[in-house]
């Protein structure tokens, strides 16, 4: 188990690792390309070779990406939906160039459409993104908060998915504020061993392959994705010692998703509650 933060590529993708470094991070994510679209930064070889020589100045092996936000799997919208397709297929090769472990993405909307249909647009946009693909970066489905019409806030939505999708290198990243938002209470030990239960019924073991650690601004079954600094939010400190404490995670490694410089007391938190000194 390790803990990071995501950071910026602001100046470089090669950068990302030693401002992790300098936040403490154990492990990192990062986009590889703007969030919110645009041509991405070509991989040459000089920026590979820098990427990772600064990987192993900062002593960090594990590093993950996010795709972009605008990712829509499941939308009604054929451009849209040829797009996301299209990226997410692209930010899998540039993962698979940069030695990125996992990748996740947002799933999508259902808005405009029913239900099923998305769902069956998200099925169907996936086999597109994984069919013929060769590369060692595994894609991983991120559950949602539930707002608005978003598809996977239940574990038995991204299961139904990963089920009739059927193939092996697809999994899930859990985030801590979007399942508290979507209905999970997981503030207690006793919530987090029911979660545990939650998850070994939806999914094979070991699809779970990330968690991104993040308290909530927002109240309990909200469907608010608010993110709040580990221990100052509505979900609580507990929640986190308890995750650490069980033995399901401790081989999932933990990202962080708050503004840096201030991540860092997040990283430092979780350090803590590992080592036993909260």
């Amino acid at each position: 188990m390790k803990f990071g933060a995501h950071v910026s590529i602001a100046g470089g993708i090669e950068n990302a690792p030693l401002r992790a470094r300098q936040l403490g991070c154990e492990c990192f994510q990062m986009f590889t390309r703007s969030p919110r679209g645009g041509k991405p930064p070509e991989l040459e070889d000089r920026l590979l070779e820098d990427f990772f020589l600064n990987c192993s100045e900062a002593a960090i092996s594990d590093y993950y990406v996010h795709t972009p936000y605008f990712i829509n799997l499941a939308s009604g919208k054929k451009n849209l939906r040829e797009k996301s397709v299209a990226l997410v297929r692209e930010e899998l090769e540039r993962s698979s160039a940069l030695g990125v472990k996992y990748m996740m993405t947002h799933i999508g909307s259902a808005k405009g459409l029913q239900r099923e249909a998305a769902v069956d647009n998200v099925v169907d946009s996936l086999l597109r993104i994984v069919g013929n693909y060769g590369g060692t970066t595994r894609l991983l489905l991120e559950n949602t908060a539930g707002q608005g019409d978003t598809i996977g806030a239940s574990f038995g939505e991204i299961s139904l998915i990963l089920r009739s999708v059927a193939y092996d290198g697809l999994g899930v990243c859990i985030d801590t504020a979007h399942m508290f938002a979507s209905g999970y209470d997981i503030r207690t030990r006793e919530g987090i061993e029911e979660l545990v239960e939650s998850i070994g019924a939806a999914f094979a073991p070991g699809t779970v392959k990330l968690v991104h650690a993040n308290d909530s601004k927002a109240e309990f079954n909200s469907s608010k994705d608010r993110h709040e600094h580990i221990g100052e939010g509505k979900i609580g400190i507990d929640c986190f010692s308890a995750m650490i404490g069980n033995p399901f995670f401790e081989d999932l490694d933990m990202i962080v998703e708050m503004p840096p410089p201030e991540v860092s007391k997040d990283v430092r938190v979780l350090k803590k509650l590992r080592d036993g000194g909260i």
